[in-house]
């Protein structure tokens, strides 16, 4: 019984919904903890498992990477277990909108010298130098805190592949801050290797941290980040006043850079995650050209509820030859989602968005600029 409703499962269709013209979501979520292979969770051997009991519970599948390879759309899924420790596996689809199905075993990611105690949402990145990267957080405890057992620090873990199924483990990042959200640019930047970061104070809070910053590194094989400059401010009554973070590596168009990032406000019921793009100029990547103001998707219907409500997370997306675009989104920490749309409807939205003029009179004289014009055209 449970294999053959892991089966129906597995093998559901996803159905598009109706859009608003910039994306389409779909559904149902294309991973979620109920889709974790059976033979992960329970013993099927009668005589060590008598009552057929789950053995090793996972709580939630999320904040997945995600690369097209060797013609399969591939997820680097954070899947969470029911002790709150998080492992990297890898699920595929032919599609990209359903049937993705994990492959048998999770990753065997490994260590660093000094090992973590959590690791989780890694961005990948296929450079130009003939690896696939994977970036991650890195996640420790604060023993200058001992006797504190919710204090911790972040790092950005690296490694890399050529087969994304053995991986180098590279010593992580060192930087002054502590780092979540570190993404690695395609390319090289005057022959170093670029990164978008996320510098903060602590675990949690960004403190003086300023927003997505941009750094260059000579050797990524000993990566340290000696200067930071930040490209995309966080600002006051936004969608990203508390924090921002780069989501999956932007995807190059003859416009310029396409960005997807998630920006964090505080609220009655706690922190609300959205994601948001912009866009960086073609050969200045840091450079910012296009920043359509407001939220580009935000938690809807059964995305709002889940472990940590009122979350949408993106570290996953990819763009087809074709120009169509596949954003891999998880929602309140818990499920993991798909929208497509297409690369040239994503630079239009951003280059035709108006940008956030960050008061009230401003909004309302943006949008009467755009009621104007439609009563102009004949449109009531």
């Amino acid at each position: 019984m449970v294999l053959a409703d892991y089966e129906r499962l597995i093998n559901r269709k996803n159905i598009a919904l109706p859009g608003n013209g910039i994306y389409t979501r779909y559904a149902h979520p294309v991973v979620t903890a109920d889709m974790v292979p059976p033979f992960w969770k329970y013993d099927f051997n009668p005589a060590s498992n008598p009552y057929f009991m789950e053995r090793i519970g996972i709580n939630a599948t999320l904040n997945a990477g995600a690369i097209k390879w060797q013609g399969k759309y591939v997820l680097m899924v954070r899947v969470e277990g029911a002790d709150r420790k998080s492992f990297f596996a890898i699920a595929e689809s032919d599609n990209g909108i359903d049937g993705f199905r994990f492959r048998e075993h999770p990753v065997t990611m490994p260590d660093d010298t000094v090992p973590a105690t959590n690791i989780y949402d890694m961005r990948l990145t296929a450079h130009e130098d003939g690896y696939v990267y994977g970036l991650f957080c890195v996640e420790r405890h604060d023993d200058s805190r001992p006797n504190d057992t919710s204090a911790a620090t972040a790092a950005c873990g690296i490694a890399r592949t050529r087969d994304l199924v053995n991986w180098e483990r590279l010593p992580d990042l060192k930087c002054k801050s502590q780092q979540r959200n570190v993404v690695l640019h395609p390319e090289f930047i005057g022959g170093k290797y670029a990164l978008y970061t996320r510098p903060q104070d602590g675990f949690i809070d960004a403190g003086s941290g300023g927003g997505i910053g941009w750094a260059l590194v000579d050797d990524i094989t000993n990566a340290e980040i000696h200067e930071e400059q930040v490209i995309d401010y966080r600002c006051y009554h936004t969608i990203k006043e508390v924090k921002n973070g780069e989501g999956p590596h932007p995807i190059k168009t003859p416009h310029g850079w396409l960005h997807l990032a998630h920006g964090v406000r505080a609220c009655a019921s706690g922190l609300r995650y959205v994601l948001y793009l912009y866009m960086t100029a073609l050969y200045e990547p840091w450079r910012p050209i296009a920043t359509p103001g407001g939220y580009f998707m935000a938690p809807v219907g059964e995305e709002y509820v889940g472990d940590v409500m009122n979350v949408l997370f993106s570290n996953g997306w990819i763009a087809d030859d074709d120009g169509r675009v596949f954003i891999y989104y998880a929602s309140s920490d818990t499920r993991l989602h798909v929208a497509t749309s297409t690369v040239d409807r994503l630079v239009d939205y951003c280059l035709n968005t108006p940008h956030d003029g960050l008061t009230t009179s401003e909004s309302v004289r943006t949008l009467n600029n755009l009621i104007d014009a439609n009563l102009a055209f004949g449109v009531k």
